[in-house]
């Protein structure tokens, strides 16, 4: 029988993938072995702490439902998300950079048409938005398909608010015109706080880490022949711009948001999307 101890479990555990047929999965299950073990040996971690990382880690599991999704929060918070964001969308310049998917999209948003009010009753001071939508060369990229979404003005989702049900606000998906425009009306966005009150706002206050994401509005933008673009625009002058919660703020996606005395405020942005690979 094989003396298994801890000089010897990492290569026992890493041999018995050798009948996987998968070579991506046994080269990430590999990996994954001997980061963890090795992460185990640098701290020294004892059995209580084990026991307490099973724990949490149980509890963000069952703190997920079809609404909420804390395992994804977990990632933004630890940096893992930025870090797959950033390794995996590496564009030309001028192409409009990417940033963290957040918790909060849903694929039941409502259709709108242009200029429509996505607010739907969500509480904020009025902002219209005038964005365009090109490809590389400047062309207009018409029909592309714009998800967007945002908290409003005291800082929730619409699916962070019980009460509302399955009605949505403060999101829509709409489409862009022949000249690759869109326009609608939402709130000015605000900073807020993360979810606090689940395993991963524990897991901040712990570590002294303060939970505010900066003022915001999520895109997610598809068109034929494009990459994917998921993306936020930040607000210029937010308190919260170097220190993100979720590690998402890219200098090129802080926008000022035009505020004219008496009027609505307004925003306007190009989308630059990036040729299909492959």
């Amino acid at each position: 029988m094989r003396n298994i101890d801890q000089h010897t479990i990492t290569d026992a555990v890493i041999r018995s993938f050798e009948g996987c047929d998968n070579p991506r999965l046994k080269q990430i299950m590999g990996s994954l072995v001997s980061h963890l073990h090795d992460f185990v040996r640098d701290v020294g971690l004892t059995e209580a702490e084990w026991g307490e990382a099973i724990r949490f880690l149980t509890a963000t599991g069952q703190k997920c439902d079809d609404q909420r999704q804390e395992f994804i929060l977990l990632s933004d918070t630890l940096g893992v998300s930025m870090l797959v964001v950033a390794l995996n969308n590496v564009r030309p310049a001028g192409v409009t950079e990417s940033t963290v998917f957040g918790p909060f999209y849903v694929a039941d948003a409502p259709r709108a048409e242009q200029d429509a009010d996505i607010t739907n009753g969500a509480p904020g001071e009025p902002m219209d938005v005038d964005v365009v939508v090109t490809a590389e060369d400047g062309t207009p990229i018409a029909d592309a398909q714009v998800d967007v979404w945002q908290a409003d003005d005291e800082g929730l989702y619409d699916v962070q608010r019980p009460a509302l049900g399955d009605r949505r606000r403060g999101r829509a998906s709409l489409r862009t015109d022949p000249e690759g425009r869109l326009r609608f009306r939402c709130v000015v966005p605000t900073a807020y706080p993360i979810p606090t009150d689940g395993p991963v706002g524990c897991m901040l206050v712990a570590t002294g880490r303060h939970p505010w994401r900066p003022a915001h509005l999520h895109f997610m933008i598809r068109a034929e022949g494009c990459e994917t673009l998921i993306t936020h625009l930040f607000r210029d002058g937010d308190p919260y711009l170097d220190s993100d919660a979720v590690f998402g703020v890219r200098s090129s996606l802080v926008t000022r948001i035009a505020t004219p005395r008496g009027g609505i405020a307004k925003l306007a942005h190009r989308f630059v999307l990036a040729p299909r690979r492959g």
